[in-house]
């Protein structure tokens, strides 16, 4: 009885302090979910920009102009006189009507206070305030990536809604910081 309880505490001690392999981790190098997210991307890029330059080609009376950085804009009201331009952390007061590329209203007349850059707005209306003066109007055309994008909203723009955003700078507060 001895010898038979010895063998097992022996026996348990060898194969309980075996600690088990670690698992080689799995890899998946198609990169197919990648690839194919960049080809829906594409066509959707190449679907707004056909939209947008229809609307380009059918109102030649307006003199469009092609932003760096990619959505296009003219003048409703252009100040030649005035060159103060909002900067990081300017108050700028402005008045926004928001409409689908379609042209059916979204926001109408909307009122806005914004610290440039230091709070929330989306890329395309951000980056279209920096290029206007005050009391300019202008009309800016945005492919979804420049407007709210995947996400839409949450309220009433949904997902990658191309926008059209006829917005008017009313004052700029310039910070002295």
């Amino acid at each position: 009885m001895k010898n038979l309880l010895l063998l097992i505490t022996v026996l348990l001690l060898c194969f309980s302090c075996k600690s088990p392999e670690a698992r080689m981790p799995e890899s998946v190098h198609s990169g197919s979910f990648l690839k194919e997210s960049a080809e829906r991307n594409r066509k959707l890029n190449e679907l707004e920009r056909g939209q947008i330059e229809s609307i380009i080609k059918s109102n030649p009376e307006k003199n469009y102009i092609a932003s760096e950085s990619g959505f296009w804009y003219y003048y409703d009201n252009q100040i030649e006189s005035d060159t103060v331009q909002p900067k990081f952390g300017d108050i700028v007061d402005f008045d926004f009507n928001v409409s689908n590329i379609s042209g059916t209203e979204i926001y109408s007349k909307e009122n806005k206070t914004y610290v440039m850059d230091k709070e929330e707005l989306f890329t395309g209306l951000r980056e279209g305030l920096k290029l206007m003066k005050p009391t300019e109007s202008v009309t800016f055309i945005f492919p979804s990536q420049k407007a709210y994008g995947y996400y839409g909203d949450e309220n009433k723009i949904g997902t990658n809604i191309p926008l059209i955003c006829e917005v008017t700078l009313n004052t700029i507060t310039q910070n002295n910081d």
